[in-house]
């Protein structure tokens, strides 16, 4: 059966009535659909501060009848993301995790650097990304997930905080042709392109949109509504990607 993956990002839950409004809304649409996701993607900046009392009321949000898959943002703290959402025994290493969803195997990765708005995939999370490929049984597909764009997306602010080593990510997937696809959130635009070869597929953002410079001369748009990538992958490892807006 071809896999079923809804992805959002950059919820930005921050305490306000808006922000909670907007996730609420669009987890409601997800859990009404017609085929429930065999997961949801939450590709980080789950939290806009950090704060414990953001994290538990994310946890009560994302509390949902298909599995979470969830990986940290430049807002967000590792520490306090995974005591909440993940259970685990907090703590400051990069949260790198494998899931098997309906026979895909799901990477989902840290490429946040605390205390600052870029990205960088550290050296032990290439390497675990690397073993990680190598270890998947037979003709098993992956798609890898994680917050900073690798490519330039043509967002003035998204493009100075991208991944910075790119190309350490680039020389690793060429070894491994099962990756189908690269899923990521930051830019708050909901985009395709590509990289290494690959589709590079953007969620998104819940709490607002980034108008591109052709759009507007403003950086942010609070009047559109929340959007949800659905990305499909088939028995022939095609990945297909639709966007819906929340209304």
């Amino acid at each position: 059966m071809t896999l079923l993956l809804a992805h959002i990002s950059d919820l930005h839950l921050d305490g306000s009535e808006r922000a909670t409004e907007r996730t609420t809304r669009t987890l409601d649409h997800l859990t009404r659909l017609h085929r429930r996701p065999d997961a949801l993607l939450v590709t980080g900046d789950v939290a806009d501060t950090g704060s414990e009392h953001d994290y538990r009321r994310a946890a009560q949000l994302l509390d949902l009848p298909f599995p979470v898959l969830t990986c940290p943002g430049n807002h967000d703290d590792r520490a306090a993301l995974r005591r909440h959402l993940l259970g685990q025994t907090p703590s400051a290493e990069p949260i790198n995790q494998l899931h098997h969803v309906n026979g895909t195997a799901v990477l989902v990765c840290d490429s946040t650097v605390p205390g600052h708005g870029g990205g960088h995939l550290q050296a032990s999370t290439l390497m675990w990304i690397n073993q990680t490929l190598e270890s998947l049984e037979g003709q098993t597909p992956a798609l890898l997930a994680f917050h900073h764009p690798p490519a330039r997306v043509h967002h003035p602010i998204s493009d100075q905080i991208r991944l910075d080593n790119a190309q350490d990510l680039a020389g690793l997937l060429r070894a491994h042709p099962r990756v189908a696809g690269i899923l990521v959130g930051h830019a708050h635009t909901g985009g395709v392109t590509t990289f290494a070869g690959l589709p590079l597929l953007l969620a998104p953002a819940l709490i607002r949109s980034a108008p591109m410079p052709w759009d507007s001369e403003h950086t942010a748009a609070m009047d559109q509504p929340p959007g949800v990538a659905f990305h499909l992958l088939d028995e022939d490892h095609r990945l297909t990607t639709h966007f819906r807006a929340v209304v």
